[in-house]
Order: structure tokens, then C-alpha cells, then sequence
């Protein structure tokens, strides 16, 4: 049911993933693209956009530190990615704390028409127009149903939609799931959404025309590999778990993410 050979077969592939993502992420996203067995490009530069979505084999657009120029590469990259039959996925960092966030974002995401949005709860919540409140960048809280806010997204936007959570929620709008592993360190490590995004991009890659499960195998992957080092760590020891999540998810092999993933397909 669920393509777990996908995370050997990565390794294999070794897909260019070209990235426009914020200065906070950057090494993170790349070094964590090299860990699972994938390619990162990292460019924002305008001029080389059209060329490099060209070669690449996924695009991931993160507007954690967004700029006009970031936003007009973002459309270009997006828009050529899209016109050549690639996936493109579209990180919403933030997209409920400024006016000037908000507007950009939709308007890039009706542009687009992503292959995949990714973001947690509050930024999920600012796309469906449901009630949360949110600081920043941080998920926030609410009383919102977040399966019920990621299906209006999907269904609104045409798109496969990702909430990162405790439990992490990925849907087509018909189609749900909850992957259940993970570990509460991951908001207490700047950028661990934003790699969960570049990993959901590098596993659409993969396969000719991508489907919603490609995705939860990809979640599934990437919240055991934290779940393992956080199983390992003494509390609060944030920073030796972003240096051992690289690790682990070098490590991460099909067997071990179909043995001990946590799925659970919601009617």
C-alpha cells in the first residue's frame, strides 16, 4: 500500500532538488537533502532560474526570509517547473503574521498551483481562513480540526497539503493520513519543517506522476529518523539532536521505515 521502497530507491535516484529557501535553513536543508540520498541546488539568483528548474528534478519554494527578488524567483522557478510537468513544493513559513507575507503567498500558490503545500498548523490554518492564533513563524493554537483546515486547502488549492505536528497530517482532500511517529524536539530545532518539506519534495521526484502516499512515506521517514535520536538523547538536548538527525537520517533504509512507522489512513 504504502511505498516504502522509496527510501532505498532515493539513494539510487539521487533527484536534483533545487531549492529557494530563507537564510535560517539553508545549510540545514542541504546538508539533511544529502542525508537521504538526494541532490540540493541552492539558488535564488533570477537570471539562472528558468535554467536551473530545467534540470531539476522538484522545486521547494520556503518564504521563511522573503524578499521581492526571492519572490520573483520563486514565480519564475515555480512557473517553469510546473509548465514542464515537475513537482513543485511550497512552504508557507509564516504566511499569517504579516499583511505583506500573506498577500505574496497567495498569490504565489494561485500562480503556481503547487504540487504539495507544507506547513504547520497556524500557517495551515491562515490558507483555510479558520480561527488560530499564531506568533511569527511558531505553529500557534486554536480550536480548529486541523485534518478538516488541511482537506479545505487541499481541495481549495487543487494541491496535496502537509500539517508537521505531533502527529503529521497529509491529505489530497479525499484521501487522509496520520503518521504518528515523531518527537517533540522538532520545534525546538529552527528549520525542521522546512527540511520536512525539502524531504516530501525529494521523494515526489521519484516517480513519473506523484501520489499523496509518496508523501507519507516521506513523513513517515523523516519524523522515525527523529524519533530515533530522540529516543537516544538525554532532555533538552537540542543541539545534539540536529547534529545526530543528519546522522540518522543517512542511516534511514526501506525495512527499518516499513517495520517501524506509525500510519494511520483516516476515513
Amino acid at each position: 500500500m504504502y511505498p516504502y521502497k522509496l527510501v532505498d530507491e532515493m539513494r539510487v535516484q539521487n533527484p536534483l532538488v533545487h531549492n529557494i529557501t530563507n537564510i535560517v535553513v539553508a545549510n540545514d536543508s542541504a546538508n539533511g537533502l544529502l542525508a537521504i540520498g538526494a541532490s540540493p541546488f541552492m539558488s535564488s539568483a533570477v537570471p539562472e532560474m528558468a535554467e536551473v528548474a530545467g534540470i531539476a528534478d522538484v522545486v521547494v519554494l520556503n518564504m521563511g526570509t522573503l524578499n521581492e527578488e526571492q519572490i520573483e524567483a520563486m514565480e519564475i522557478a515555480g512557473t517553469t517547473a510546473r509548465k514542464l510537468g515537475k513537482p513543485v513544493v511550497f512552504d508557507p513559513v509564516g504566511i499569517g503574521a504579516t499583511s505583506f507575507r500573506k498577500t505574496a503567498g497567495i498569490r504565489l500558490i494561485e500562480m503556481i498551483k503547487p504540487t504539495l503545500i507544507r506547513g504547520n498548523a497556524g500557517e495551515i490554518a491562515t490558507l483555510a481562513e479558520a480561527d488560530w492564533s499564531a506568533k511569527g513563524v511558531d505553529a500557534g493554537s486554536g480550536e480548529g480540526d486541523v485534518v478538516a483546515m488541511a482537506k479545505t486547502v487541499a481541495k481549495k488549492y487543487h494541491t496535496f497539503v502537509v500539517v508537521s505536528g505531533v502527529e503529521d497530517v497529509i491529505t489530497d482532500g479525499e484521501k487522509t493520513y496520520l503518521v504518528k511517529n515523531g518527537t517533540s524536539y522538532f520545534p525546538s530545532m529552527t528549520g525542521a519543517g522546512c527540511l520536512h518539506s525539502c524531504v516530501c519534495g525529494a521523494y515526489l521526484a521519484l516517480t513519473e506522476k506523484p501520489v499523496i502516499e509518496q508523501v507519507v512515506v516521506a513523513s513517515a521517514m523523516y519524523a522515525l529518523a527523529g524519533e530515533l535520536v530522540a529516543d537516544m538523547l538525554p532532555v533538552l538536548a537540542v543541539g545534539s539532536f540536529r547534529n545526530n538527525l543528519l546522522d540518522q537520517l543517512s542511516q534511514m533504509d526501506t525495512l527499518s521505515v516499513q517495520e517501524n512507522s506509525r500510519i494511520e489512513k483516516v476515513d
